[in-house]
């Protein structure tokens, strides 16, 4: 038994029914104008025993997609349909946060508005593929965001929160991580401004500070979470001085009335950087020595490992992701020592109920391992 995963925890104004939370996982089954799919209700309250489920990323706007077949969270059908998803996990017992997604430069023309060029903070392309209208594809260099529409987007975040609060949602989670738009703005791989959001890291943080400003605003204390990836080199992601900007992102964060810090472990898909080898590791561990709320990490987490960090205090819940997928009763089998059954991957994104909502609860007789 790893009886400290099934305590229940306070995360801001979010009461918790374990420590064991559902990572925001993209699924692709939303329709092609962003409104979640017929089967996202019950995908959802299958798997409402979660502490917290974290919602896959929702766009704040036409111009913040990145993939096609993602939800939105701007439109009245798509604010309904999200409130169908949020009764459904209410009802089953549990609680459920939005998580707000501007991809930037992470995106491609066939999947914006009027085919037009993605945004980032430089015009620095991501080297890679993406996944484009019609497949993969290679990325393309973004517009430069003009600072002068920089509110616009702080607005759109706001706007959306409030929307999320109206769909019955009980938090948001800012995706400050992974490579995309905030993210993009705080390292200095991808941002090369010389504006007030450029050069010094007090500039580079200044988007992600007005952005959490907005959304304490929009839906009060206690109701915002944030989620950073300090090591992750996804998507091109790197600063020449990490531990810095880091310790400054953790410590402006400090004074804002979060819920929680979601915090990426160093290692997710096997990378590992050197820079952090020689050095200390921008981990969990080191997010705590500077920030005393609530820490929420993910990556790479078993039951046992999950059950030490808890109870050594350097974190206070984890997040799980891909393990949600094919196992919806995911606490219990930790907390039991049950199998974890392997989910199937040609079915992440593939569309459809298969490799959805037909993984079975716990069962001798029929759970595949």
């Amino acid at each position: 038994m790893n009886a400290v995963l099934s305590d229940p925890i306070r995360l801001g104004m979010i009461e918790a029914g374990n420590r064991i939370l559902m990572a925001p996982l993209t699924r692709s089954r939303a329709s092609a104008d962003g409104v979640p799919g017929r089967s996202t209700a019950t995908y959802y309250a299958q798997r409402a025993s979660a502490g917290m489920i974290v919602s896959e990323g929702i766009c704040i706007a036409p111009e913040a997609i990145g993939n096609p077949m993602v939800p939105g969270l701007w439109s009245q059908a798509q604010i309904d349909a999200w409130q169908s998803v949020t009764t459904a996990v209410h009802e089953a017992g549990g609680v459920m946060a939005a998580q707000l997604w501007h991809t930037g430069r992470a995106s491609h023309p066939s999947v914006q508005p009027e085919g037009q060029l993605p945004v980032g903070p430089s015009p620095i392309a991501i080297d890679g593929l993406t996944f484009a209208r019609n497949g993969r594809t290679p990325y393309v260099t973004p517009r430069a965001l003009d600072a002068g529409e920089i509110p616009q987007i702080v607005g759109h975040y706001a706007s959306v929160a409030a929307n999320a609060r109206e769909a019955g949602f009980d938090a948001v989670e800012l995706h400050s991580a992974n490579g995309y738009l905030v993210d993009q703005f705080l390292q200095d791989s991808s941002n090369r401004r010389s504006d007030r959001y450029g050069g010094s890291i007090e500039n580079r943080v200044r988007l992600l500070v007005e952005i959490v400003v907005a959304l304490v605003d929009a839906v009060g204390p206690g109701r915002v979470g944030v989620r950073i990836s300090p090591a992750s080199a996804f998507q091109d992601m790197a600063d020449s001085d990490p531990h810095r900007l880091f310790d400054h992102v953790v410590r402006v964060l400090s004074e804002h009335e979060l819920a929680y810090l979601h915090v990426v472990e160093p290692g997710i898909d096997g990378w590992r950087d050197a820079r952090f080898e020689r050095t200390s590791p921008i981990d969990s561990g080191w997010i705590r020595a500077r920030y005393a709320g609530n820490i929420v990490a993910a990556g790479g987490y078993t039951a046992e490992s999950a059950t030490r960090a808890v109870e050594s205090g350097i974190i206070d819940a984890v997040a799980f992701g891909r393990s949600f997928i094919a196992n919806p009763d995911l606490p219990r089998r930790l907390i039991e020592n049950l199998p974890i059954a392997e989910p199937n991957r040609e079915t992440f994104y593939s569309g459809g109920d298969e490799g959805y909502i037909d993984y079975p609860v716990w069962d001798e007789s029929t759970v595949r391992v």
